[in-house]
């Protein structure tokens, strides 16, 4: 029996594994996707429907969606793709969901609240490693200090990225010109890249960790009110030597150029971490609230790969919005699904410090 998921760009390295889990899930999505030959040749290896579509094309997307309830939407950048998808959704009354990270992508569909709620659809960004572990963390932190002022996430997940991450990585730099973000009294604030670090544990001693312009910006902020956010990432040792430099070095990545060898690099990529590598990778995270009496609690988790997390979280909230657990609007995880949605992830442990 087929199942009312559309996985859109499921010829990609990780729209392949989401619907790779669906499948190992007893499930039988609608797999669809621009590229004719890659989608056609995946739905004969799964035994899936599917179907061919552009995302410039409005009319044969929303055919697509046409029998559907909801739709994992993994071709990115999202900065380009969302908008498409999220009309098409509007239009057809199909939940959208999508496994960015980009905070922008989150404020911009943020602004879809209202036309979510008017089409009784739920617009949920951000299913997988990015955001739910790190939204469910921030939930949880607030829920251990509910008086919590401030907030800061890290996250490390050694291993390879994909073609598709190196690409919007990439392309988030040239829209940023060089800088980060930061949450500061509700409002989103610049930062030079490289100018905020911290030493984090995430349960192997300390190690250093640079702000960067994540989803939890804006995810953190809807799913608990906290006004100051920083988030957190342990970077490669090379791109340590480069950020001290500052803004106008990371500037020669938006020059048309560079971009350009940048992007050629990316392209000739591995399309991501070997199944090998998935299957002994690990992610962590960590979280510190605190409040302005000088109350702090922090909390690490222990998870699986970033893109097998992906994989399984995504399926997972699919599953439920197919169940019926949904609510209309723009919503985060764990503004739906509670702070231990991630504890529902298999191979998933959650540790918690006590208040200092």
């Amino acid at each position: 029996m087929d199942t009312p998921i559309l996985i859109y760009g499921a010829n990609g390295y990780t729209g392949e594994l989401i619907a790779r889990r669906a499948v190992a899930r007893g499930l039988r999505p609608t797999i669809a996707g621009r590229n004719s030959a890659a989608i056609t040749a995946l739905a004969q290896r799964l035994g899936l429907p599917h179907v061919v579509v552009s995302l410039h094309d409005a009319e044969g997307l929303e055919r697509a969606l046409q029998g559907h309830k909801v739709v994992l939407h993994c071709a990115g950048p999202f900065s380009e793709t969302s908008a498409p998808m999220v009309a098409a959704c509007l239009n057809t009354g199909v939940h959208y969901c999508d496994i960015t990270g980009e905070f922008t992508v989150f404020e911009n569909l943020a602004s879809q609240d209202f036309a979510a709620v008017a089409a009784n659809i739920m617009v949920m960004p951000g299913v997988g490693f990015d955001v739910v572990p790190s939204d469910c963390l921030a939930a949880h932190l607030k829920r251990r200090l509910p008086s919590a002022t401030r907030l800061e996430l890290a996250f490390r997940s050694p291993g390879h990225t994909s073609r598709g991450t190196s690409t919007t990585v990439l392309k988030a730099i040239d829209h940023l010109s060089g800088y980060s973000v930061v949450r500061r009294d509700g409002r989103i604030v610049p930062i030079v890249m490289g100018s905020i670090n911290r030493e984090v544990d995430f349960g192997r001693g300390p190690v250093s960790a640079t702000a960067i312009p994540w989803g939890d910006i804006t995810t953190g902020y809807h799913s608990t009110g906290i006004p100051n956010i920083t988030v957190y990432i342990v970077l490669p040792a090379f791109t340590k030597l480069i950020l001290p430099l500052g803004g106008p070095l990371l500037n020669l990545a938006t020059k048309a150029p560079v971009r350009d060898i940048l992007l050629g690099l990316v392209r000739n990529m591995p399309a991501g971490p070997t199944n090998e590598e998935r299957a002994h990778g690990i992610s962590m995270l960590w979280g510190e609230a605190s409040d302005d009496e000088g109350q702090q609690v922090s909390t690490r988790i222990r998870a699986a790969e970033g893109y097998t997390l992906t994989a399984m979280s995504a399926v997972l909230i699919a599953e439920k919005i197919v169940a019926g657990q949904w609510r209309s609007g723009f919503q985060t995880p764990s503004k739906v699904y509670g702070p231990d949605l991630v504890l529902e992830i298999e191979g998933t442990e959650r540790f918690d410090n006590g208040t200092n």
